[in-house]
């Protein structure tokens, strides 16, 4: 479980006198814990896996957002730790599709479906179409990148 292998590699961290790496770890942690929490269940449970990764998907959002924010208020060292906590976070994410693969799904969704999008009734239904492919690539794929393959599909 992915919950107990950050919990694990705590220990490592002060170990290895990694302070950065430590921080970010046991924050995760606590934004399991308070997960478990707004979800009625005991702070002392593990989160699921599918679970966890919503959890480390919303912070890895987080330090972009906070990085981007730094960059704009000139403040270029605290933007850079925020980029390599990102990275610690994005480690324990899994792989996500290619642009290629996505495309793959789209076409098949697509055919599925039985949308064309050379009709005004398909353009018409782009947005239950992208919602339906949102929901199957959900965690696999970056949004902005299916939101680009199906604009480019239109």
């Amino acid at each position: 479980m992915l919950h107990q292998q950050i919990k694990s590699e705590i220990p490592v961290s002060m170990k290895a006198h990694d302070q950065l790496r430590l921080d970010t770890l046991r924050g995760l942690t606590t934004a399991f814990t308070n997960e478990l929490v707004a979800t009625k269940r005991k702070p002392d449970e593990e989160l699921p896996d599918e679970d966890a990764i919503a959890v480390i998907r919303r912070e890895v959002k987080k330090r972009k957002e906070a990085a981007e924010a730094f960059d704009k208020g000139g403040r270029s060292e605290s933007a850079e730790k925020e980029r390599m906590e990102q990275r610690i976070l994005e480690s324990y994410l899994p792989a996500l599709m290619s642009k290629d693969d996505i495309r793959k799904i789209v076409e098949a969704k697509k055919a599925e479906m039985g949308v064309d999008p050379s009709t005004s009734s398909g353009q018409a239904n782009k947005g239950k179409f992208m919602g339906a492919v949102m929901k199957e690539l959900k965690g696999k794929a970056d949004g902005m990148l299916v939101k680009e393959v199906i604009d480019s599909a239109f």
